[in-house]
């Protein structure tokens, strides 16, 4: 019989297993044995906790994406001001989680397999849409509704373009941290035209 209290423990097992099986083998080459072998752990838990493999894949792409969020709300103070928490998002974005081999190469799997898998497609979606949401929100401040909603657009564009870039290139932290750069430069080239000060 489990123990009490393990069942938490198994799943970070499993979810942190998962990430080196995608990020060594591929998603379409990780198997519920390459999982389980990694994690030490039998194969039937995956099963047990998850429900199969599908399963395991979608709870690792939900602690991806719990993880961005927390990195943002982690940085994010009630008194900062709009253009403070566009940079947090930024620098959310980049990451040091968002930078480690296993979370890049899971994330570029997650892409390319949700064009296939609507249940992926969905976690996509949502992703895309917390980040539009909160460039959206602080750009209100420096536009009007349309531009503002525009602005947040062009930026998502530019920090997936960003992330992308980098980790298809070198992906070292000097690569990451000039790309976070150049999406913070953006941000302060789209607000200085509206003569509102950041």
């Amino acid at each position: 019989m489990p123990k009490v209290g393990m069942e938490p423990i198994r799943r970070q097992q499993l979810i942190e297993a998962t990430l080196e099986s995608v990020a060594e083998l591929g998603l379409h080459a990780t198997t519920i044995n390459s999982i389980s072998n990694r994690a030490g752990l039998s194969s039937g838990i995956i099963s047990h906790y998850f429900g199969g493999k599908q399963g395991l894949i979608e709870a690792t792409v939900r602690y991806l994406l719990t993880n961005l969020k927390t990195s943002l709300l982690s940085k994010v103070e009630p008194n900062c001001n709009a253009y403070e928490r566009l940079m947090f998002i930024v620098e959310a974005n980049f990451s040091m989680l968002q930078q480690q081999s296993k979370t890049t190469k899971t994330w570029l799997s997650f892409w390319a397999q949700s064009m296939h898998d609507e249940q992926l497609h969905r976690l996509q979606a949502i992703n895309s849409k917390r980040l539009y949401s909160n460039l959206a929100y602080s750009f209100i401040y420096f536009f009007e509704k349309g531009d503002a909603q525009q602005a947040a657009k062009l930026t998502a564009a530019m920090i997936d373009g960003l992330w992308l870039r980098a980790v298809l290139s070198k992906a070292d932290q000097e690569t990451f941290k000039e790309a976070e750069l150049l999406a913070k430069q953006y941000i302060s080239s789209l607000i200085s035209p509206s003569g509102v000060q950041a």
